[in-house]
């Protein structure tokens, strides 16, 4: 008993060193980025100082940017992600887990994947635009491409590297094939799933600006390009750490979720 609250005690230092490890590396970063700018180091025009960036954010917070507020570039880009990230969890998690586990079904689906992935999103960006118009739907369609691939591939991995004993225990215990994959490999594959849903979202973002290079006039990624045109590289700071945020909150949900639905990770 005294070894276990030992234990617990440890554990709480651990986090506590590793959260007092966080902030002091953001605090340093924020203190070299302030001394290169005041120091004149490099010019404004390529770095701007962290007040010249924090007084546009509160500009386009109060103002909005090209006449549309922050809020609706914001959600413009957030409604593209999740939009296609929902698109990507309905069918790239079952055609990846069918493929692990049906030979049959891995021969028509893995050679289509491992021919577009290697693509620059570009590359057939402009296809989409052409089949499916300049709105919305051709923007979804890239990032829905985007995110496809990693999280097919992981689930199909995660099926192939399943333990053959884990299988024929259940068909010893008289499980049929629907409830072996329902019941043994769908769980077994989740920590690997969610691996591929964090990795889909982080090359579904990086996309999102490819994705509104082209007749767009809201996002964040928009923003972003279209303040580069004017060498507004305050405005391109304030994009780019919004987006890194927002990204940074949209993984810690999908661990939070990852820790309610595979308990057992990391604790073999």
């Amino acid at each position: 008993m005294e070894k276990l609250a030992n234990l617990r005690r440890w554990a709480r230092r651990l986090v506590k060193a590793e959260r007092l490890l966080t902030i002091s590396t953001i605090l340093i970063l924020l203190l070299l980025w302030f001394a290169l700018t005041e120091l004149k180091l490099v010019p404004e025009i390529l770095v701007p100082s962290p007040n010249r960036v924090f007084t546009s954010f509160i500009h386009i917070l109060q103002e909005g940017y090209k006449d549309n507020s922050l809020l609706t570039h914001l959600r413009d880009s957030m409604m593209r992600l999740l939009s296609s990230f929902v698109l990507v969890i309905l069918t790239a998690i079952p055609l990846g887990l069918l493929s692990g586990y049906n030979s049959k079904v891995r021969a028509i689906m893995y050679p289509l994947v491992e021919f577009y992935r290697p693509l620059p999103p570009l590359a057939y960006y402009t296809l989409l635009v052409l089949w499916m118009g300049i709105e919305d739907s051709s923007k979804i369609a890239l990032l829905y491409l985007a995110g496809f691939a990693p999280v097919f591939i992981a689930c199909e991995s995660g099926v192939r590297k399943l333990k053959q004993d884990y299988i024929d225990g259940a068909y010893t215990l008289g499980a049929d094939s629907r409830q072996i994959f329902f019941h043994v490999v769908f769980p077994a594959c989740l920590p690997d799933i969610f691996i591929g849903l964090r990795t889909a979202v982080g090359v579904s973002y990086t996309t999102l600006v490819a994705a509104e290079m082209v007749a767009a006039v809201t996002g964040i990624g928009w923003m972003v390009l279209d303040a580069s045109k004017f060498l507004r590289s305050d405005i391109i700071f304030v994009g780019i750490i919004i987006m890194g945020i927002t990204g940074m909150w949209i993984d810690a949900g999908l661990r939070a979720i990852e820790r309610k639905a595979v308990p057992w990770k990391g604790k073999e």
